[in-house]
């Protein structure tokens, strides 16, 4: 049953499941005392009041905690989810009913559910666009174009959203100001290594109960997210093959103890095949027709493109559910291939994404991009803005204070020598 009400518009699964959210939530925000920092500072200056936000977001836990700190901060809010198979029906019911912010959201949502999401958060007017993957800020440039003027800026934290982005800037599209969440260096260099590493095993162990250890396992790509990915499911015992394009990528891999090789020829030996590249069919109906017989192919990249499904079902006799998140492709040859969640990202379709330690930098970078742009209203030029170093440095400071951490400082002989050209050796 959808739960929908007159006072409060939203649209959630089950607004029963409020309770179990709310405990989850506060879970959550135990492992999150950067955000909670911000957020009590949010509600003492109030940096928001009278912005409308619109957050398109995987809704669950963590960025449950995102959402009631910018509420904290005076915003006006909604929140639409960013995939249809990310949502957390008990959050979602949980930010309607104990914090008043409107949710669109439903796990499982089709297609046509989630643009017609898209569309309401743009009814919102936002003045703010939180985005994953840019689907917000591409509709409102291709359809909503007299709703820019009502626009201060986005914030961006995929790879997927920044590739896209990149593009609108190069079509001249981009007439507002974004900052690049994504390439802060306390969100991909955590969130992308260590959270995609654990969260994406998390997602393929609770899919399937296969034993790692031993495995041929072929990571697509050698980003942030297939370093973590490789790096982990390395320390699980699997013997991982990376594929790239990026000839220094590739020689990364190589010198971090990895097979390097094309995805013709490493399709022959994966036993299971994880995507994390941001780009469109990099496994293809050639692939598939030599892959082993049972071989279990999963993506964790942002949009479900990276795998050709449609390639795969043409070649497909059956389609059948052998678990949760689990679907059994049997080819017309009569071998099988087993593909999880859809080919959606993985981690959050059959678990609960990253871990909240990490999402805690994450958004604590979304939070102060939105606050930057508020302070920067009519004062950035149109285009991806990076994260100031200065945002970047107080967030580590922050986490590292939470987590026990002392680090030395420099001394004045230090600084001195550092900011000199005439002392040398």
């Amino acid at each position: 049953m959808i739960a929908t009400a007159t006072k409060l518009n939203h649209e959630v699964k089950d607004l029963s499941l409020a309770p179990l959210g709310k405990q989850r939530i506060s879970w959550a925000g135990r492992e999150m005392p950067v955000l909670k920092l911000i957020k009590e500072r949010f509600a003492q200056e109030k940096p928001f009041a009278g912005i409308r936000l619109v957050a398109c977001c995987h809704v669950t836990t963590e960025t449950a905690n995102l959402a009631i700190a910018l509420k904290a901060g005076g915003a006006d809010a909604v929140l639409i989810a960013s995939n249809p198979l990310s949502t957390q029906d008990d959050v979602a019911a949980s930010l309607v009913v104990d914090e008043g912010i409107p949710v669109f959201a439903i796990k499982g949502e089709d297609n046509a559910t989630y643009h017609r999401h898209v569309h309401i958060a743009l009814d919102h007017k936002p003045n703010i666009i939180i985005d994953d993957g840019s689907d917000v800020t591409a509709t409102l440039i291709q359809e909503r174009q007299h709703q820019i003027a009502d626009l201060i800026g986005t914030t961006e934290e995929t790879t997927t959203g920044i590739v896209r982005l990149q593009a609108m800037f190069k079509d001249g599209v981009l007439s507002f100001p974004a900052m690049n969440v994504n390439d802060a260096d306390t969100k991909h260099f955590f969130d992308n290594r260590y959270g995609t590493g654990q969260s994406t095993l998390d997602g393929i162990i609770r899919a399937t109960n296969i034993l790692l250890a031993g495995k041929t396992i072929v990571v697509v790509g050698y980003g942030w997210c297939g370093k973590g990915t490789a790096m982990r499911a390395k320390g699980m015992g699997a013997n991982v093959i990376v594929t790239e394009i990026n000839p220094v990528k590739a020689i990364e891999a190589a010198m971090d103890g990895f097979q390097v090789m094309p995805m013709a020829e490493a399709a022959t030996y994966g036993d299971m095949f994880i995507t994390v590249t941001g780009n469109k069919h990099v496994i293809r109906g050639e692939h598939f027709d030599v892959m082993k017989d049972g071989a279990i192919v999963c993506n964790s990249g942002h949009f479900d493109i990276e795998i050709d499904l449609e390639a795969l079902k043409g070649k497909s006799s059956e389609v059948r559910t052998v678990r949760p998140f689990t679907e059994e492709y049997v080819l017309k040859s009569g071998k099988s291939i087993v593909v999880l969640g859809e080919g959606r990202l993985i981690n959050l379709a059959a678990a609960e994404g990253h871990p909240s330690a990490v999402m805690d930098m994450s958004f604590a970078n979304q939070a102060l991009a939105c606050e930057y742009l508020v302070k920067n209203k009519g004062k950035l030029e149109p285009g991806l803005h990076s994260i100031p170093t200065e945002l970047d440095q107080e967030i580590a400071s922050l986490k590292l204070k939470a987590m026990g951490i002392t680090i030395d400082t420099l001394t004045p002989e230090q600084i001195s020598y550092m900011n000199s050209w005439t002392a040398g050796t």
